[in-house]
Parts: C-alpha cells; structure tokens; sequence
C-alpha cells in the first residue's frame, strides 16, 4: 500500500521532533545544515559522488547516522538510482553532485524524472557566491540549464535558506504531480556558519495543486461511463504515482469496461484480471489498440495521451467522448480534446467515482456491452502475443524474457532502459503488483536500467530486481556494477545481447531497406566478443553467466536466482533479426498496425 506523502506540517513535527534532541539554536556550517535537512525531511538515502564545490556537505554526511550514502561512479548513475529508488518506494529519491560536470551529468535523469513524473531532488555543488558569473573553475548555471526540466529549480547563497529550501524541494517534488527538484547551493553558503533553525510551516505562494475533484465533472463521468456501450478505461502512470490502484481496481470491477494500462502504469491492473487487454500504443497489443480505436467512451486516467499511444492524433480513438483525470490540469485537453475534464489527485477521483456511477447504475441500469466484450474477447483470441522461432540459431529473446518472468520470484521487480528489451519485458512478463515495472518511459533514456536497479535494490532490500538490459543501453552505465558489487547491492541482470542497437536495426529493417549504418555492436555475434561481458562481469566482481542454447535457458535464471550475496550478469546471446510486434510505424494511424511483418489485423471496421 502507497504511503501517503507527508503534509508540510508533518514534515515540520517529524523535524522538531529530531531537533529537540539537539541543542536549541546551535550553531552549525551551512555543510552541516545540508546535512540536518535532510535528515529531518526523512531522506534515508543519497546517491551521489563528492567534488571541489560539494566537498563541505561530505564531511558532515560521514557523521550522519541516519544518512546511507551510496557512491557512484558517475552522477547519471546517481540520478537514475535516486529515480529507481523512487519508483520501488514512491518515496522522494536523493541524489548528489558538484559544480559545473557534475550538475551537468544530471540533466538526463533530472529530465527523465520529469517526463515519467518521479519524485526526486537532487542537490549540487556551486562555486562561491563570489564567483558566480565570472566562468569560474566549474561554473555551470544549472539553474538556468534545469529550468525547463525540473518542477522548480534553486540557487542559494545564504545558509540561513538552506532549511527551508529543503524542506521546500522535497514538498514540492512529492506533491501534486511528483518531479524533479534541483538545489543548487554556493560552496560559500556551504562554508559559513548560520543557526540551524527548520520551518514550523511552508509558505508557497502559487503552489496549491488542487486534490479534490470537482463533484459536477465527476458526475458528469460518472453518467457517460453508465451509459456507453464501447467504454474503455485508459491507465497510465499517474494512477502508480499516486497509490490509486486499489481505488482503480474497485472502478474496473464496477464498470465493466475494458482496461488498458500504458508503459508506466503495467502492474495497476493485474494481467490476470479478465478485462485487462494489455498494453496500448506502437508496440501494444492489438486487443488494447482496437479496443481505443473502436470505443465510444475513453476515461483517461494519469495518462497523457502521448505519440506513443495514440499514433497519429487525428485518428486515434474517433467515435469516443474522452472523459481525463489527472492532477496536472496543463495535461487536460494538451493533446486530444476532452467531453468532460477533471483535476484532482487520481485516488480520490476515483474514490469519489465508483459511487458516482453505481448510484447511476442504480438510477438507470448497467448499460449492455456484451457485443462489445464479444468482440474484444474475439480480439484477443485470434490475435494474442506471440513469437516465432528464430533461423539464425540464436536465442529468441520473447523466449527468455518469458521464462524470466515464469521463474523469477512473485514479488521480483523488473526495470528495463528503452528499446526492443523493454517492450519485450513489457509484453512478455505478467505484473500482478503495482511499483514492480520500472522504465525510462518519456524520454527513453539509454542507461537507465542497471542504476536504477541498484536504486530500487536499497530501496526494497529483501525483493530480487532483475535489470533486463541491451548490450547497447548495458555499455553506457555498466560500470555502477561496482557501485553494486563494493556497496552489497545484489541486482541481477538479463542482458538480451543481439550485438546491435536492436530498435534501431527493426527500423532500418523496415525502412532503410536493410542497411545497417552504425548499428553492429560486435558484442556477441562471431569470434570476438568486445567487450566479453562474462569476464567484465567478474572484473567487476560480480557473478557472470553466459548463454547461448536455449536449453540453458531456464538453469542460468535459476541459479542467477539463488545467488543473493553479489551482482549477477547473465549474458544471452540472442537473435538480432528477432522484432517487436506488433507495430504501429511512428506518424500512422493505430489502425494501421501490423500484427506481424506484412500482416494487418482484420478487425471490423464499422462504427
């Protein structure tokens, strides 16, 4: 069950509390308050690597006793394991960083945090007052630089603002729509003395995101929802974000309407739930496709109607009235034009919609969609998720990311980077359980998958992660196994090598006529294996297992499973001819998506 976040005077009590076991008015550095701030709004742990301009915070942080630093070997890897942290717990993630390239390495996963909305505040070094604007040694303005990617970014130079603004970033980043929060502190505040004194309240003015829906538009939903006969529930991440999914489990079971949940909401709805269709959009599957094609009803929940989902724009979903809720009301209407709009925080919509709309069932009857489900459950018979078996004598990576899924632990969390893994995993793994699917979603970062593991790994010690990565993604942010393997962090990771930029190839398959610019990787087809990832995977003290038959398969996961006391890489050698279907080709219609190469489903097509 989600935590709720804490309101800003119980982030306030939970401070006093720990400040009355200090002395009263104590003098302490502007390093030393960094450090007491954190620990008063509750932080349990930091991702991050010291340098000239942080330094002073590192001293006092090796004092705390309720501060687990973790260091990484670069900031990105801090920034996606603050994120990985996040989305296990749907706490605020922490990373650290310097000045100047240390604060830059934090633009891809302060932007990636920001397009999949996770709550996270990251806190860097800056040069001295005295310098900033003079292109001092390690001068960057991340401020300026983070602005358009952060819910707020600061620059403080006085260490009497360092409390405050703490307190301030971490309310900010985890309410309303969770994000990214930057601190940018001079190195001179860092090393001045000031009085250590936390907020008794928050006061942001302009800051008041709006929670509670407003009754007339949730009645108003309630009545299209009671009423349509093709009515499709549209789950993207917001409902993960905001702990609404019991809440949505009871509207689903209510409704009776078909449930499709996006990328980031996989595991809101459990893929055993018999009106779950799957996932929608470019590599979804074709029931949850022509399921938004053909409704007459759309009720968008936390999602955003991004390309991904709705292809082209203009043709997405054209019979039905659009019914969207999120917190954020710059995502209502962005895109598609709504019937009826609704800001508020997801769970207590949709608290408030479920006896909405069984007092109109009351009122009124259920409606009959019965020809609707036939039809959907003719979907999803003649078209189901599958694969064929490869020629070039490799493995099929469907087939391992399926046994995967099948022998892992229930409770085991998955986390992919982008490309063809992470639609395979996304496909081919059944999650039962919210916050048990983590991705790099909006932006599509490269890199993601194996520090935000380790990330999610701190934050739920006692379950087993599974990092399902590409041998591209794995090259750009491997080297935090040692992060993992120094610091007792035991993730495990399914590397699906086909020695290629796998999306890439699937586009120049399909629409380069097959030739292949740059994308051969030579990491594990032929002689060479550069680099060969079992023996990088022992260089850096983890366990590395290589597998190249598919009667290996299923032994290399089990014993990948039972090794708990250090990291484990298990290398798979897969086809790079395999591909992701099916496919809607970026800019086309959903209506045109290919069940396979050459092949269009045949749904009907009347209205």
């Amino acid at each position: 069950m989600a935590q709720p976040n804490p309101t800003p005077a119980q982030v306030a009590a939970r401070a006093n509390r720990a400040d009355a076991r200090r002395t009263p008015g104590e003098e302490v550095s502007g390093a030393e308050s960094i450090v007491r701030s954190l620990e008063s709004v509750g932080a349990e742990v930091v991702f991050g690597i010291p340098g000239g301009a942080i330094l002073p915070a590192y001293d006092p942080l090796m004092d705390s006793d309720r501060l687990r630093h973790v260091l990484v070997r670069h900031e990105q890897g801090g920034g996606h394991a603050a994120q990985g942290y996040a989305h296990a717990t749907g706490k605020v993630g922490v990373t650290m960083a310097t000045s100047g390239p240390g604060a830059t390495n934090l633009v891809t996963p302060l932007a990636d945090a920001h397009m999949d909305s996770v709550p996270m505040v990251a806190i860097t070094g800056q040069v001295a007052e005295s310098l900033i604007g003079t292109d001092g040694f390690q001068e960057a303005d991340i401020v300026g630089i983070t602005m358009p990617i952060t819910k707020h970014s600061y620059l403080v130079t006085d260490p009497d603002e360092i409390p405050r603004t703490v307190a301030e970033a971490f309310h900010i980043a985890s309410t309303g729509r969770p994000g990214p929060v930057l601190v940018d502190i001079a190195k001179s505040a860092m090393q001045a003395r000031t009085t250590f004194s936390w907020p008794q309240e928050l006061a942001l003015p302009g800051y008041h995101p709006v929670t509670k829906p407003h009754a007339k538009q949730v009645r108003e939903a309630a009545k299209l929802l009671a009423t349509a006969r093709r009515p499709v529930l549209y789950v993207g991440g917001g409902v993960i974000r905001s702990g609404a999914w019991q809440a949505l489990r009871r509207l689903v079971d209510v409704s009776g309407a078909a449930v499709v949940t996006t990328l980031t909401a996989r595991g809101a709805v459990p893929d055993s739930h018999p009106q779950h269709l799957g996932m929608p959009g470019m590599h979804g599957t074709v029931p949850a496709v022509a399921a938004l094609q053909k409704a007459d009803l759309v009720v968008a929940l936390g999602a955003r109607f991004d390309d991904r989902v709705t292809g082209k724009l203009s043709s997405f979903a054209p019979h039905a009235a659009v019914v969207q809720a999120d917190i954020d009301p710059a995502e209502i209407g962005k895109n598609r034009a709504v019937d009826v709009p609704i800001v508020g925080d997801l769970n207590e919509v949709i608290s408030d919609l479920v006896p909405a709309l069984e007092a109109e069932h009351e009122r009124s009857g259920k409606p009959d969609i019965e020809a609707w489900w036939h039809q959907l459950d003719t979907w999803r018979e003649t078209y189901p998720l599958g694969f064929t078996a490869t020629d070039d004598g490799h493995l099929a990576p469907q087939h391992v990311i399926s046994r995967l899924g099948e022998l892992a632990r229930p409770d085991s969390l998955y986390v992919a980077g982008v490309g063809q893994h992470q639609m395979w995993a996304a496909q081919f793994i059944r999650y039962e359980h919210p916050r048990t699917w983590l991705n790099s979603a909006g932006l599509g970062t490269m890199g993601f998958a194996v520090p935000a593991a380790m990330g999610a790994k701190v934050g739920q010690p006692d379950r087993d992660v599974w990092a399902i990565d590409g041998d591209g993604c794995f090259q750009m942010t491997n080297q935090e196994l040692a992060t993992c393997a120094l610091n007792e962090i035991p993730i495990k990771v399914a590397l699906i090598n086909n020695s290629s930029l796998g999306m890439v190839r699937q586009w120049q398959t399909l629409f380069y006529d097959q030739r292949y610019s740059n994308t051969d990787l030579h990491t594990g087809h032929g002689t060479k294996r550069i680099p060969d990832f079992v023996k990088l995977a022992d260089a850096y003290g983890c366990e590395g297992i290589r597998v190249e038959h598919e009667r290996d398969v299923d032994a290399a996961i089990k014993r990948a499973n039972e090794i708990d006391d250090r990291p484990v890489v298990v290398d798979f050698t897969v086809s790079r001819d395999a591909m992701v279907w099916p496919m809607v080709a970026a800019g086309v219609s959903n209506d045109d998506i290919q069940y396979a190469r050459g092949i269009s489903p045949a749904w009907d097509r009347e209205d």
